[in-house]
């Protein structure tokens, strides 16, 4: 019996759909039926995580509560954030809902580690950054994080908030080849893209070559638990 998966969006918007494109790109399927039933809330209330982690910003957890427990409401069986530093709130999310809840940097860190990867460099936002969600993740697959020096991690959001969030800078305007170099530079073998617009700009670039897309790890894991399957064995 396959399960309805619910999706807690709106951070941002553009990272929701991508992840709901790969739910139905991924899923072996030869009729709509065959598809997963999917439930997306793109709630753009969902106060910025970064600015909460690290700037005393609103708080994202009630909001981010109140869209789980709709979306449970609603008949979601398995939820999911396609926000990696939304995960610095997931305990709180995971326990307002009798549902479980899938944690995306540590099926990345699965990947990873099945794939062999011994050192990981991490393109994230401030707040996953500074907040350890992906280290600790990581770490608990035997994975050692890496991540950019100070100027190269300002380049990172950059990419991230002007680049794709606003649209305000071209994508190429951002010299993520350097970030790349940098990461290398600190034993990086493969780099995770930890911030769910990450994927969006390394497509456009056509950079996602030894990039581990965390929003894809996060779909395939969503496909299996929702009793669906896959058209591939892994996220690479």
């Amino acid at each position: 019996m396959k399960k309805t998966i619910g999706v807690i969006g709106g951070m941002g918007p553009a990272a929701t759909w991508d992840l709901t494109a790969k739910l139905t790109e991924l899923t072996r399927a030869a009729c709509d039926q065959d598809h997963l039933h999917v439930i997306a809330d793109c709630n753009t209330a969902i106060p910025d995580r970064t600015a909460a982690i690290l700037h005393g910003g609103a708080d994202p957890t009630p909001e981010l509560i109140k869209t789980a427990r709709q979306l449970e409401a609603a008949g979601a069986e398995i939820l999911i954030m396609p926000c990696n530093t939304a995960h610095y709130f997931y305990d709180a999310v995971a326990a307002s809902v009798s549902v479980p809840v899938l944690h995306m940097p540590r099926e990345a860190a699965a990947a990873l580690k099945a794939a062999g990867v011994k050192t990981a460099g991490v393109l994230a936002t401030d707040g996953t950054v500074q907040s350890g969600v992906y280290e600790k993740a990581l770490a608990q697959a035997g994975v050692r994080a890496v991540y950019p020096s100070p100027a190269m991690q300002e380049q990172v959001m950059r990419l991230i908030y002007q680049g794709v969030k606003a649209r305000a800078v071209p994508l190429s305007s951002i010299p993520v080849r350097d970030i790349l170099r940098d990461l290398r530079d600190r034993g990086a073998e493969k780099f995770v893209l930890a911030c769910t617009e990450l994927p969006l700009a390394f497509e456009e670039l056509g950079l996602l070559a030894d990039c581990l897309d965390a929003t894809r790890a996060l779909a395939l894991a969503a496909i299996r638990a929702a009793g669906g399957e896959p058209t591939v064995s892994g996220p690479w």
